[in-house]
């Protein structure tokens, strides 16, 4: 499968909540980099911390994050860039902004994610300390 293939496969399962498929295209090795300065932020290694971040996500957002756009699907050898737009509630605060899914894709499996804000203030009231 090409690279854009995958993070397309990796974006829908992610929207859909599709654990198998994303323990398929996701290393079990995977390195992680959250933006910002909050709760969830900095480098997460290995498939295990990642979904117990995601988790601890979706339980402080109520299972309301959520990737609500993507498009803008762009290669450059093992990496694809992804253009989305992300969003969810909690406790009277919204989040919604455009962000960037930067992802290395090797021997058909994600092994390194960098995630980009566009408005990183927003992204850490949401998520608190």
């Amino acid at each position: 499968m090409h690279a854009i293939e995958i993070a397309k496969t990796y974006i829908q399962a992610a929207q859909t909540g599709d654990q198998a498929t994303l323990g398929r295209v996701i290393s079990p090795d995977v390195v992680w980099h959250q933006p910002g300065h909050n709760q969830f932020s900095g480098t997460h290694r290995g498939m295990a911390a990642v979904g117990q971040m995601l988790g601890q996500m979706m339980a402080v957002s109520k299972g309301t994050f959520a990737i609500t756009r993507a498009d803008h699907y762009m290669a450059n050898g093992d990496w694809v860039a992804v253009s989305i737009e992300f969003a969810g509630e909690r406790d009277g605060l919204t989040l919604q902004q455009a962000g960037v899914d930067l992802l290395h894709i090797v021997d058909g499996r994600i092994v390194e994610v960098r995630l980009f804000s566009s408005n990183p203030a927003q992204e850490d009231a949401f998520w608190g300390q």
